[in-house]
């Protein structure tokens, strides 16, 4: 359509305090190019220069002045010469004029403008500005500004300017510097401009709009809040999810002297009977089914048809709630946004005069939504007041989908503050673990944020798309290594962890991190079972296969621990953690009431008595523990007392004594009488 076509002129300074910055316009000048040709592969660009030593434009030749200009390319179709001729821009030499290149660049659109055109005409400059600009010849440098923002603004061109400072303008001349803010600055309240400041490489490659995405809306209609009051309303996307570009099948199969071969790929699908498969099942004798159990339920397109919801296209309050109690981790989805229809004044003032109260507030409202006529399902979702900052722009709302009970996910997990003492950070720890996020703050006071999602591109799509254009010359082009500016957006930034290197050195020696010597053990101890009857390579993959396993339903004879270890940790039901415990319970007690003690192998019913302690104080079942492990005193007394006094050594020996007050908040044992538990050892009766 040509309503989506675009014809742009890039703007570039190349003079010489522009040289250290260029590589990064390269780049960027090469993403827009190669996003254009596949979306936008009508679209023309052209390129205009200044700070160059030599002069090439038409102004130039046909009333003079506009120097050090020249026309890289003039308006053309978007092609892969194109990516070439902006991968190696040329350095300039001297200081230029933007004011003179943007001229250039206006002329340009001008002479290339046809009345028939209903697309986009835009033009984006991209500087340091610190060059100064020349004196005109009639008028002030204010003027100069207004007459061209004036052309602009009748042809319905809009402007955008890229501002790049940061390490750039150290040193430049601070009044050069506030002058070319202000002239900018005008040309935003006398024409349809925009500017950006960037501080660095990452911020450059995210401040173009490289894709031009139309506002289509996704809904038009009345926003019902009662039965005699209406509001009507536009939704649109405020935010979604950009995708990989929709890959095609492709065959080869077309003779290579075939230049009209679309080499698509058709795909036909055929059923056949499973009594007679050389039989064809037309569609009209076919039927979808679903499991049941054992079976298969057959439903017909009729049946399901009549099953579905089918709601009335429309947006309905529900009511109103404290803001504080809609938690940001529930919405789900992408964010729309909510205005008045356009023109309608009274509507504007509605949704304004309803956004501010509930600002006021602080409320939000919960809205019952169908976009489209037909719809199965339905959205329920928050209403958020956006109150706008601009005279000229509306107030609206942002609308976030809320999820049902089936869509939210209950993870339970214990709290930091209940660990016990000896599991908390000391002061030393917690001081390394505070310098450690202070030094990687993206948003230090004393600088400019970084990383900012409206200046940052998102690196797997880039790396795709340069990729695809380098894979579109050579066929058998190798993948390229990830480029040093997008793998500043992945990693941490190399400069800031050398100079503060000292940081993490203290966090790293603060922590002891090792091993856990009980899965190394319980790994070993399969490999040393299993050693008799197979060979190492055989040893080894049930070893791995053992630790491997963390969907664990019992408790094993050859590694106990690991099975409650991994039967405790999981989460797709709250019921494995009761369950875990009671069958560690019973192989303890199996342990030590199915041989006499001393001919079993005591370690193990130790280990595992020590895995029971460590995983009822870190899910708060201090009881559990306590009541098994006096029951298990209470029967060994009622056998041999030398018997039992060993195992009772062996309990003290491994510190298995009762979970206080101290390690667990919900113990009912003082931390005195747990200390106490196994310092006597019983005296035979």
């Amino acid at each position: 359509m040509a309503r989506n076509k675009e014809k742009m002129v890039m703007v570039l300074d190349v003079g010489p305090s522009m040289h250290a910055v260029l590589p990064e316009v390269e780049k960027l000048c090469t993403m827009l190019i190669e996003k254009k040709l596949i979306y936008h592969r009508a679209d023309e660009v052209g390129f205009v220069l200044f700070g160059t030593e030599e002069t090439d434009n038409e102004l130039t030749n046909e009333v003079g002045g506009y120097e050090h200009v020249t026309v890289l390319r003039n308006m053309k179709v978007v092609d892969g010469d194109l990516v070439d001729g902006v991968q190696q821009l040329p350095r300039g030499t001297v200081r230029g004029d933007y004011l003179d290149a943007i001229v250039v660049g206006v002329d340009m659109l001008i002479k290339d403008y046809k009345v028939s055109f209903k697309g986009r005409k835009r033009i984006c400059l991209i500087t340091n500005a610190q060059c100064p600009v020349k004196d005109p010849d009639e008028g002030t440098k204010e003027d100069q500004v207004s007459m061209i923002a004036k052309q602009m603004d009748e042809k319905g061109i809009s402007f955008e300017t890229i501002v790049v400072r940061g390490l750039l303008s150290v040193g430049a001349d601070k009044r050069t510097l506030e002058e070319n803010d202000h002239l900018l600055n005008l040309f935003s309240i006398k024409a349809s401009a925009k500017i950006v400041q960037v501080q660095n490489p990452c911020s450059l490659m995210g401040a173009l709009r490289t894709r031009h995405i139309s506002p289509v809306t996704i809904f038009r209609g009345e926003l019902e809040i009662s039965l005699k009051m209406k509001i009507k309303v536009w939704v649109y996307k405020k935010t979604a999810e950009e995708k990989f570009p929709t890959l095609k099948k492709y065959s080869d199969k077309a003779p290579p002297t075939d230049k009209f071969a679309t080499h698509d790929v058709k795909v036909d699908y055929e059923y056949q009977s499973v009594e007679d498969p050389d039989k064809v099942v037309p569609p009209e004798q076919r039927i979808k089914g679903y499991r049941y159990g054992p079976q298969v339920v057959p439903i017909s397109s009729a049946e399901w048809d009549a099953v579905k919801f089918k709601p009335e296209k429309g947006v309905k309050l529900l009511g109103f709630a404290d803001a504080s109690n809609v938690r940001r981790h529930y919405y789900v989805k992408d964010v729309n946004i909510f205005i008045a229809e356009p023109g309608d004044t009274r509507d504007t003032l509605a949704v304004s005069a309803l956004a501010r109260a509930m600002k006021e507030m602080n409320k939000v409202a919960i809205v019952r939504c169908v976009w489209r006529q037909g719809q199965q399902n339905v959205a329920v979702g928050v209403l958020t007041p956006n109150i706008s900052e601009n005279d000229n722009t509306a107030d609206s709302f942002y609308f976030n989908t809320l999820p049902f009970i089936e869509d939210v996910r209950e993870f339970q997990f214990p709290s930091f503050s209940n660990f016990p003492a000896s599991w908390q950070p000391n002061d030393k720890q917690q001081e390394a673990a505070d310098e450690l996020v202070k030094m990687l703050d993206l948003a230090p006071s004393s600088k400019d944020d970084v990383l900012l999602p409206e200046f940052t591109p998102n690196p797997i799509l880039e790396r795709f798309y340069r990729f695809l254009e380098l894979k579109s010359r050579e066929a058998d082009a190798a993948v390229p290594p990830l480029d040093g500016t997008l793998r500043r957006i992945t990693e941490p930034d190399p400069e800031l962890v050398a100079k503060n290197k000292y940081v993490l050195d203290k966090f790293r020696s603060s922590f002891e991190v090792k091993v856990n010597p009980k899965l190394k053990k319980s790994t070993q101890r399969v490999m040393e079972d299993n050693k008799a009857g197979g060979s190492d390579e055989e040893d080894e993959a049930l070893a791995v296969r053992s630790s491997d396993d963390t969907h664990v339903d019992e408790i094993g004879d050859s590694n106990p621990v690991q099975d409650f270890e991994a039967m405790i940790s999981r989460r797709d039901s709250p019921d494995w953690i009761g369950k875990a415990i009671q069958k560690m319970k019973n192989k303890i007690s199996g342990l030590l009431l199915s041989r006499p003690y001393q001919e079993i192998n005591n370690s193990t019913a130790l280990d595992c008595l020590e895995a029971l302690r460590k995983g009822c104080i870190m899910e708060q079942e201090p009881k559990q523990y306590n009541d098994f492990l006096r029951e298990c005193i209470d029967e060994n007394k009622l056998g041999d007392h030398n018997i039992f006094s060993r195992f009772y050594r062996d309990l003290a020996s491994k510190g298995l004594t009762l979970i206080s007050k101290t390690e667990a908040p919900d113990s009912e044992v003082p931390e005195d009488e747990a200390r106490r538990f196994l310092l006597k050892e019983p005296k035979e009766e």
